[in-house]
């Protein structure tokens, strides 16, 4: 009961410290002057649901918690650009100071339909010169939290290493205990039932792959911090991997069940065409369902903390009304969102293990085959 108890006031503390600094973002984006994109507001400027929504699933140039009396609460990150004209630029984003002023000729700009941010060369005139070529190689919050993100895990897996360098010498406790069960369900419930006696080959690819998606997928739901998975690059290079990963593991006999099917003549060349595209769909699949779902998680909450200012923008009082509405819809999305961060890494490994599996075709019958002879 107490664990239940602490869970719940836990999960509430988060939400309502992510109603809290999205007031603050919000509020910025009704006084702020976007300097950034050429666009000057006036006094009658409302605001933007879809360009706020983009913005926060959008990467960008610095960590942004909050605002506070008209300061800004995060920190910069390191810009590095490369220009075939002017050569390497390296310095902190604080030098943009949030879009309001320019540093070394460039600028950085946003697009008030899209919320993509963008750094342009600024030419002797004080305009956006388009001939000068710029390559942004800049550490984005997308890729400074997925480099944390990783630190913490090989942090994590080598203390449990460690435990076991030592030698088994009492019941698994602490991070061992919670880290130990998650390994073996792996193994027994995705890797043994679809690749058969070459699971021990893939575990170190399907752990990796799984605690990766996990952890990312976790810390992508503290207020302020990125949304790893759920940006698209993230997901395409992760169903990438698995792409190549099953194409290596390949046999003839997977080839030639999708050049030559076991069907009619007539619906032979139909059916090839739907195999040979079916190894490149299935990867995308993998691709597209984790994009979606952790976007989709992030948007819901976004979507339903704007509710209270577009109600507030018709009037005051129905802003205000629909205040305890959305903190609690928020409260149930985000505690669902901690049980899908779960189900979506268990969900990618797990499938592709099965493709994994599918590459291997006829290996596995022919090795129990031979197996069941010896005997």
């Amino acid at each position: 009961m107490g664990s239940k108890r602490f869970k719940s006031i836990w999960v509430s503390v988060l939400a309502g410290l992510a109603i809290m600094l999205s007031i603050n973002v919000f509020a910025q984006h009704e006084g702020e002057d976007h300097a950034a994109g050429g666009h000057e507001p006036t006094g009658e400027e409302k605001m933007n649901p879809g360009l706020i929504l983009m913005e926060h699933i959008l990467d960008k140039h610095e960590f942004h918690f909050a605002d506070y009396n008209g300061h800004t609460i995060g920190f910069p990150l390191p810009i590095i650009l490369f220009s075939p004209e002017r050569g390497f630029s390296a310095f902190m984003s604080s030098r943009f100071e949030h879009g309001h002023a320019d540093h070394k000729n460039y600028r950085i700009t946003l697009n008030h339909e899209t919320g993509k941010e963008n750094i342009v060369a600024i030419g002797a005139d004080g305009q956006v010169d388009p001939t000068i070529t710029v390559y942004d190689f800049s550490m984005t919050r997308n890729v400074v939290q997925m480099l944390l993100s990783l630190m913490l895990l090989v942090w994590i897996m080598l203390s449990v290493a460690k435990r076991y360098q030592k030698g088994v010498i009492k019941a698994p406790s602490g991070m061992q205990n919670a880290i130990e069960p998650v390994i073996t369900f792996i193994r027994d419930d995705v890797a043994k039932p679809n690749l058969g006696r070459k699971y021990v080959k893939f575990m170190p690819y399907l752990l990796t792959v799984f605690f990766f998606i996990l952890i990312n997928n976790l810390t992508g739901l503290i207020p302020g911090a990125a949304n790893v998975t759920g940006n698209i690059t993230v997901t395409l290079l992760l169903g990438i991997i698995s792409l190549l990963v099953i194409l290596f593991t390949t046999n003839k006999h997977f080839w030639g069940h999708i050049f030559n099917p076991p069907v009619p003549g007539f619906v032979k060349p139909i059916l090839t065409i739907v195999e040979f595209l079916g190894v490149f769909i299935k990867p995308v699949a993998l691709i597209i369902r984790l994009f979606a779902n952790m976007v989709a998680g992030h948007m819901i909450i976004a979507c339903l903390i704007l509710m209270i200012f577009i109600f507030a923008e018709l009037a005051p009082a129905a802003g205000l009304a629909f205040s305890p509405v959305s903190i609690l819809f928020t409260v149930f999305i985000y505690a669902i969102e901690l049980l899908v961060a779960f189900i979506q890494a268990y969900i990618f490994t797990n499938l592709t293990a099965v493709f994994i599996g599918l590459s291997m075709e006829g290996e596995q019958f022919r090795e129990e085959g031979a197996t069941a002879h010896h005997h």
